[in-house]
């Protein structure tokens, strides 16, 4: 395919296929679950435990190539059954990055082992790694779309005691607000977005739409609901641009999602950082 400076009609001719038409909307599903639950994550600072849950997922891939299941049943069963046992192995948020090694390494290892015992060639777990959205079906797009619901049901659900927990644990916790009960609650709402995030970008680089939008965000807005908004929109943007030009050069997608996302967060950085008012000594007044 070749570009033009017409961007309506090349954007009507990608359409065309259908493998594009699921992997935009596939990305856009993902974008906006990763957008409201990457906030949060940020928020608790608990970004670590995004990369932890998609690396956890790939251990329960390879488990279900080894037992002849699809890979993203296995992916969102050890995301599951690893944001579980975070949950329970760590009460505050903050204070989970233990928890979270321990669970990761142990799952490195078993994912190691199943792809071991598997006799085949696991092209499906290996691509897992690195995202292959060109590669999303129907009805994997449906699947998507009905996981999103209950996603952003649950974080509906639990947002006001999840947004006080999350600014503030201690008050939280002293206003006797359920920790355990929300911590469990918000970790399995990650761990789904997660398993279907890594469709996108991969379990290698699910920083790029789970925790980078989110981070831009933060420095954009300090308003929780502003902020959501524009860490949706990043993730989008990011999102569909980095299909478009994926779809006329030979470069894979994830690499042009990471860039456009990373690039917004240098550029947020560089321009808050010159428009930030300098404090003078107040010796020099």
């Amino acid at each position: 395919m070749t570009f033009s400076l017409n961007i309506l009609s090349d954007l009507m001719q990608m359409l065309h296929y259908q493998f594009m038409v699921n992997a935009f909307e596939a990305g856009t599903i993902v974008s906006i679950i990763a957008g409201v639950t990457g906030y949060f994550v940020v928020l608790r600072r608990s970004a670590f435990t995004a990369h932890a849950f998609s690396e956890i997922g790939f251990a329960g891939a390879a488990a279900a190539v080894l037992l002849n299941v699809a890979p993203i049943a296995g992916l969102l069963g050890g995301s599951i059954m690893g944001g579980l046992a975070i949950a329970a192995l760590g009460r505050r948020a903050t204070n989970r990055d233990t928890q979270i090694g321990i669970v990761l390494a142990f799952s490195l290892g078993m994912g190691l082992l199943f792809i071991s015992l598997y006799t085949g060639y696991a092209t499906e777990a290996y691509s897992i790694l690195f995202g292959e959205i060109l590669g999303v079906s129907r009805g994997q797009v449906l699947l998507t779309l009905a996981a999103s619901a209950v996603i952003l049901g649950g974080i509906a659900f639990v947002y006001r005691p999840l947004l006080f927990s999350s600014l503030d644990e201690d008050v939280a916790e002293a206003k006797g607000i359920p920790m355990l009960f929300i911590g469990t609650v918000f970790m399995l709402l990650v761990a789904v977005a997660v398993s279907f995030a890594v469709q996108v970008t991969g379990v290698l680089l699910i920083f790029s739409l789970m925790v980078t939008p989110a981070a831009t965000a933060q420095y954009v807005s300090r308003r929780p609901q502003t902020g959501i908004i524009i860490s949706v929109a990043i993730a989008l943007m990011a999102t569909w641009v980095g299909l478009f030009v994926a779809f006329y050069t030979v470069y894979p997608v994830s690499f042009f999602i990471t860039a456009i996302a990373f690039g917004l967060y240098l550029g947020v950085r560089l321009v808050r950082a010159a428009i930030k008012p300098k404090i003078v000594p107040a010796a020099n007044l």
